[in-house]
């Protein structure tokens, strides 16, 4: 039981008790009138004293939090409601509602004390107005007593087992958090052993395979080349094959480029390892105020500029090649640019998934799609390659939104590279 669950039938019986209060002090006086008494105004006077010091430790925001300021708030309600008893009997009826003050306010052990104590005053001056011994003078305020502390105590019950729980509940969310943190490295763990059984068991097994029959070949030549064909031609292919399984592997992982940098410096470090490896004059470009990316997203970008500028190296013959990575309000997009032959998209949409290259035009536009972003590509033979991939983003939020597609939103720059003096349109397609 939540602790909260019950601050509201505690205000309730807060709201009751003011109520039954002022009743009890307004019969008493009123009854005190009616009945003829001659000391009703007394009655009368008393009753609005017990009524205003009650109200006046209503309002005292140390009343309950304070020991002393308690204590002395009681007092003189104690003080004062034994006189209005002795002018009234009807005072008796006040007992119940000190009960459960007394209890409220005061330790258990104190509480039942002073119960015991109001009981016995209570008895005393009913018994007093009376004028003889009865059997309900004893039972109603026992019985009111009895009530009192059983429903004081009920609650204190409640409400101690509704902090346990609470406290239990906490502890156990502690303990799920600490589960998941453990489950998290013990997947981990389980990933990386994962990873190097499977490392072992195909691209350790299939090089080991491609050495003993490169060597079988080496051994047969020069002297038996009809002998090391037959070895070369399955080095080959165990090679294909391990190269197959290799891009498995990889395409389930983020890139190492991106371990501890950002897809700018990534980008920045793809172009200048490109350009030393290859020859091929490889620039990039910034444009915008960056904001932060979903790693999926990076990772996608970085691969399909990795795949371009590879396509741009093999097919091409380029003399330069450009990567801009524009941070727009509406997108985040990565355009590239190229001076080679060009090539017709068509044609390369139509040779998809028959084993000619790596990564197609076809898994460019489906990565970038998965995604939620566009791919577009333009080129003809002759006048060189444009290719932007596109990811909408939430502008004001500092977010790419990877729940909803958008348009060509790079295709507009693309198209002006396109335009240019040197006749050569941005981006690199796969071929």
């Amino acid at each position: 039981m939540n602790p909260h669950t019950l601050d509201r039938p505690l205000r309730v019986l807060r709201v009751c008790l003011h109520l039954l209060l002022t009743a009890l002090l307004a019969l008493a006086a009123v009854r005190a009138f009616l009945d003829g008494l001659p000391h009703a105004p007394s009655v009368l006077a008393v009753a609005t004293v017990l009524g205003v010091i009650y109200g006046a430790g209503s309002l005292l925001p140390r009343v309950g939090r304070s020991p002393r300021v308690t204590a002395a708030w009681l007092g003189a309600l104690l003080v004062v409601w034994p006189l209005l008893l002795w002018l009234t009997p009807d005072g008796v009826w006040l007992a119940f509602p000190l009960f459960f003050l007394l209890l409220h306010l005061l330790p258990t052990r104190w509480g039942l004390v002073a119960v015991t104590a109001t009981t016995v005053v209570a008895i005393a001056g009913f018994l007093w107005h009376q004028g003889e011994i009865a059997a309900p003078v004893i039972i109603g305020p026992a019985l009111g007593a009895a009530v009192a502390v059983a429903t004081v105590l009920g609650y204190q019950a409640l409400y101690q087992e509704s902090e346990q729980r609470r406290r239990l509940i906490e502890e156990l969310r502690a303990t799920r958090s600490d589960l998941a943190a453990a489950e998290h490295s013990a997947g981990v763990f389980a990933e990386r052993e994962r990873l190097a059984r499977e490392i072992h068991d195909t691209l350790a097994q299939g090089l080991s395979s491609i050495q003993l029959l490169l060597r079988a070949a080496e051994r047969a030549l020069p002297e038996r080349p009809d002998e090391a064909s037959p070895h070369v031609t399955r080095a080959r292919q165990a090679a294909q094959d391990n190269l197959t399984e290799a891009r498995r592997l990889v395409d389930a992982l983020a890139p190492v480029e991106l371990e501890g940098r950002s897809l700018p410096t990534a980008l920045q470090r793809l172009c200048a390892s490109t350009q030393q490896r290859s020859g091929l004059a490889v620039q990039f470009h910034v444009s915008g105020e960056p904001f932060e990316v979903p790693t999926p997203h990076e990772v996608a970008l970085l691969r399909v500029a990795q795949s371009a500028l590879a396509n741009t190296i093999q097919h091409a013959a380029a003399t330069r090649a450009e990567l801009t990575l524009s941070y727009m309000d509406t997108a985040l997009t990565l355009d590239a640019v190229d001076d080679g032959v060009g090539f017709d998209p068509e044609t390369a949409a139509s040779r998809t998934g028959t084993g000619e290259g790596g990564f197609g035009l076809a898994a460019m536009r489906a990565r970038a799609r998965s995604l939620g972003g566009n791919c577009t590509v333009e080129s003809a033979p002759g006048h060189g390659t444009a290719l932007a991939v596109s990811f909408p983003h939430r502008s004001g939020d500092g977010a790419v939104d990877g729940s909803a597609s958008s348009g060509s939103a790079s295709s507009g720059s693309a198209s002006g590279g396109s335009a240019s003096g040197d006749g050569a349109p941005a981006g690199m397609a796969s071929r």
